[in-house]
C-alpha cells in the first residue's frame, strides 16, 4: 500500500474561494435541496454562472444532485461541508453593512439559524443550555454548562463530546415535539448525539440525529419559521410561549451563559 501524505487542501479550498461559489454553498448551508434557478437567485448569479459553479462544486464532491422527475435539486454532500462553512465564518472578515437590510440579516443569522439541519445561533445555544440545566442532557466531564472546552476548535463539529442523555430526556423532548424512541430507532449511522461549537457564540449547540429531529419538530409545530431566501430562523409568538413553558427560556436568555446574572442577558430573536 502506498504511503499516505498530508491532506491536499488546496483543491477544496479553491472551491470555497470564489465569491459566487461561496454564496451558493451558503445558500445550501441550511440543509435544503434547491434547483439551480433558486440557487442563482439567492446567490445573485446568472443562470449560466450558477450552472458553471454547480458543476465545479459537484465535481469537487461538495454538493450532490438529486433528481425528482424532470427536476434536479442540489444539496450539500454532507454535514461536514456545512461544518467547514461554519469554521470559515470564524476566521473570515465580516462584510461591511451598507444598509439596514444587511444589518438586520446579519443580526438574524446570529440570533437563530439552521446549521445544516439543526438549530444554531443564540437560540440554539440557549436551547442546548436549557436541556442541560433541566436534565434532558447530562455533562460527563463535570462542567455543568455548554462552554467551549479546552482543546475544542473555534467552530467545529466535535468528534467527541462531554454529554449524554439525562434522566429527564424523554418527557422534555416530548414537550418539544420529539419522540425520543422514534429517533433512537431510526436506522442510520449518524450519531444520536453530536455537538458543534457555535461560530457566533463560541458555545456548544446540539446537532446529530437528535438535533436534526428537534429542529424539524420545532418547525412542524410552528414554533420556528424559516425566512425566505435566508437560513435565519424566526421564533414565532407560539414558539416564545412554548419554549418558556417547556424549557423556561425567556426573551432574555438567548445569549446568557449558564449561571450568568440577568445583566449579561441579551434578547432572543
Amino acid at each position: 500500500m502506498a504511503a499516505q501524505g498530508d491532506s491536499d487542501i488546496a483543491p477544496v479550498a479553491a472551491l470555497f474561494a470564489d465569491p459566487g461559489r461561496a454564496r451558493v454553498l451558503q445558500a445550501l448551508a441550511d440543509g435544503r435541496a434547491l434547483p439551480a434557478s433558486v440557487l442563482a437567485a439567492e446567490a445573485g448569479l446568472s443562470a449560466s454562472a450558477a450552472s458553471a459553479h454547480l458543476a465545479k462544486l459537484r465535481d469537487g464532491g461538495l454538493i450532490e444532485v438529486h433528481r425528482s422527475g424532470r427536476h434536479r435539486y442540489h444539496r450539500l454532500a454532507d454535514d461536514r461541508v456545512a461544518a467547514a462553512l461554519e469554521a470559515l465564518a470564524v476566521i473570515a472578515p465580516t462584510q461591511p453593512v451598507r444598509s439596514l437590510r444587511q444589518g438586520t440579516r446579519a443580526a438574524a443569522l446570529r440570533a437563530a439559524r439552521s446549521c445544516y439541519d439543526h438549530l444554531a445561533g443564540q437560540l440554539g445555544v440557549a436551547v442546548t443550555a436549557a436541556l442541560l440545566e433541566l436534565g434532558a442532557l447530562a455533562a460527563t466531564d463535570g462542567i455543568p454548562d455548554t462552554r467551549r472546552r479546552p482543546g475544542d476548535g473555534l467552530s467545529v463539529q466535535l468528534s467527541e463530546h462531554p454529554y449524554e442523555l439525562g434522566p429527564h430526556a424523554k418527557p422534555i423532548f416530548a414537550a418539544l415535539g420529539v419522540d425520543l424512541d422514534t429517533v433512537h430507532a431510526a436506522h442510520t449511522r449518524r450519531p444520536l448525539l453530536r455537538f458543534c461549537v457555535d461560530w457566533s457564540e463560541q458555545r456548544h449547540h446540539l446537532s446529530g440525529r437528535l438535533g436534526a429531529a428537534l429542529l424539524a419538530a420545532l418547525i412542524d409545530i410552528g414554533w420556528l419559521a424559516r425566512k425566505p431566501q435566508h437560513r435565519a430562523l424566526k421564533l414565532t409568538e407560539d414558539g416564545a410561549r412554548g419554549l418558556h413553558a417547556a424549557l423556561g427560556i425567556t426573551p432574555g436568555d438567548c445569549a446568557r451563559p449558564a449561571g450568568a446574572p440577568p445583566a449579561q442577558q441579551a434578547p432572543c430573536p
